[in-house]
């Protein structure tokens, strides 16, 4: 299929030089984080420790980088990430795209951008859409073609699957409950915890009024509309992101923001973006965060969102920085479970949670298993797809620890 549609490009001179703007348009959109639906818990006793899940990207020829992404349940989806322009009115000191940069800017309209992800989308290359933009004309103006483009998918080309669109700075609640009947996923990148850190970071934001105060409508809206208008009838999740490392934000803060977000704006997601320096730009000479850091910021993060954790559980250096050399789960059972272990047939799933090597679903199995019998054998736990090794410290079976605790630990 990438061969007919390289072939169809190649003999339509307007089509191949459009997608020679989108692939160059896609290429650029690396930046911005994406995981469709996604709700599992990126732990260390789940999963080897890894950064925001980095889809894997492919390309052929003229065709621009497809981002293979994890979905929730499993299994992936193929998804184009893009920007109808790469030119911008802000200034935003780590931004690629940031005014004034001295590098080659393009833009697709509404139709060209919709009518080439169709074709993609047809020939099997691109299951789903993430689209955003820089800012130019004003976000109102930005965000009217973010609409545009995602109406002509849906209204005029029939387009029935995955589609994410961003929110602009200073968009208006008309635009944002648009945009959410249209799409799968909504968001609007904070960029900063609070509106200091924005300062120093992207000067011509707002924090309150341009960025939170979205979200805050989006959250609204699926609170106080019913969904019917909604694209399959109901209201799409919602998200954001964050630059971390080059404003010297504590992790303190982030979290502090992330407890409110998904407690009281219920998004589904919060990505957490490492900084990396960009050649001419106010901020090309800092250093590039550790890797690290991200991994524990995600990992505190669904200990926020799913395993009822708040932001006094972890722990923080003078600095508000999370230790590096041990996920925050552990962290805290070493320090509140290692000399009063947890009773595995009576503990609640709050409990349960809180053990390292257990996560949500193996707690159903755990609750499940002690409703028929009492778990008396590591089998058992090991076949509930328990990770003895991490759990056996921090737990009693039939009131006694288990045998094989000292050599586990």
């Amino acid at each position: 299929m990438i061969e007919y549609y390289e072939i169809l490009f190649y003999n339509n001179g307007m089509i191949e030089e459009s997608l020679a703007v989108l692939k160059n348009l896609a290429d650029l959109s690396y930046f911005e984080q994406e995981e469709p639906a996604a709700s599992s818990c990126v732990l260390a006793e789940d999963d080897p420790p890894a950064a925001q899940p980095t889809p894997s990207r492919a390309s052929t020829g003229s065709i621009p980088e497809i981002f293979h992404a994890k979905k929730s349940g499993g299994g992936e989806i193929r998804l184009l990430k893009t920007v109808l322009s790469t030119a911008c009115e802000r200034n935003c000191n780590y931004c690629a795209f940031r005014a004034g940069r001295d590098f080659h800017r393009q833009t697709l309209k509404p139709d060209a951008m919709a009518k080439l992800f169709t074709q993609l989308n047809q020939a099997g290359i691109a299951e789903g859409l993430f689209l955003s933009s820089g800012v130019i004309g004003g976000g109102i103006r930005t965000q009217d073609k973010i609409i545009d483009t995602a109406e002509i998918l849906r209204l005029k080309l029939g387009y029935k699957g995955y589609l994410h669109l961003k929110i602009m700075p200073g968009a208006e609640k008309d635009q944002v409950l648009r945009a959410m009947q249209l799409a799968n996923r909504v968001s609007i990148n904070l960029e900063a915890p609070n509106p200091s850190r924005l300062l120093k970071l992207a000067p011509l934001k707002t924090f309150a009024d341009e960025l939170l105060k979205p979200l805050r409508w989006a959250d609204e809206i699926r609170r106080t509309i019913n969904p019917l208008s909604a694209f399959n009838l109901r209201w799409p999740s919602l998200a954001t992101q964050f630059v971390v490392g080059s404003v010297d934000e504590s992790d303190r803060e982030l979290l502090q923001i992330t407890q409110y977000l998904h407690g009281k704006l219920s998004l589904s997601r919060i990505y957490f973006s490492r900084f990396e320096p960009v050649l001419n730009t106010p901020f090309e000479n800092l250093p590039p965060e550790n890797p690290m850091r991200q991994v524990r910021l995600y990992q505190a993060a669904f200990l926020l969102r799913d395993y009822g954790y708040t932001l006094e559980d972890f722990q923080y250096s003078d600095s508000g920085r999370l230790p590096l050399d041990a996920d925050p789960k552990l962290a805290w059972a070493r320090e509140h479970l290692a000399e009063h272990p947890l009773e595995i047939n009576t503990a609640d799933r709050i409990q349960l949670l809180r053990i390292p090597g257990i996560g949500p679903v193996s707690v159903k199995r755990i609750l499940k298993s002690r409703n028929r019998n009492p778990i008396k054998e590591l089998g058992a736990l090991r076949a509930l797809g328990i990770s003895l090794e991490r759990a056996l410290p921090f737990i009693l079976m039939d009131g006694k620890r288990p045998d094989r605790q000292l050599r586990l630990w």
